[in-house]
């Protein structure tokens, strides 16, 4: 579908090209959201989180009022569920219960990447409080 195209969408519906959403860049991590609570009632948040090779991600932390989903698109992340880290190759899923502490972080050569789905959403509003703090801490 050409961008021009996307004015035929029926209302509420997201059409995004490649490398299409809301960019985030925390030095080392990115975060591109593709819908987020606006867009969807504030049922659920979807973003693309990218991290360099070596690098840690954002850091152990749990959610608990939300649950979360994670896709590897690309890499092998290494994943912290609760107190085991997991090496989940491309095409793993992941599912976070609420309240469950959880990380990733890339011990790899290569680019890692994550599709994350945030349940219920309202998470982007939080983004640019979590980018000054890896600009003041990273």
């Amino acid at each position: 579908m050409k961008a021009a195209d996307t004015a035929a969408l029926p209302s509420g519906a997201i059409f995004l090209p490649p490398d299409g959403g809301r960019s985030y860049e925390m030095k080392t991590l990115r975060a591109v959201f593709k819908a987020d609570g606006d867009e969807t009632d504030n049922r659920y948040s979807i973003s693309e989180w990218w991290l360099d090779p070596h690098k840690p991600g954002p850091g152990a932390h749990k959610h608990d009022a939300n649950e979360e989903v994670f896709y590897v698109l690309q890499g092998t992340p290494s994943i912290l569920l609760g107190e085991r880290w997991i090496d989940a190759p491309k095409s793993s899923f992941i599912r976070i219960p609420a309240g469950v502490i959880h990380d990733f972080e890339n011990r790899t050569d290569a680019r890692i990447g994550l599709l994350n789905f945030f349940i219920p959403g309202g998470f982007e509003p939080m983004m640019p409080m979590i980018v000054r703090w890896f600009d003041e801490n990273r």
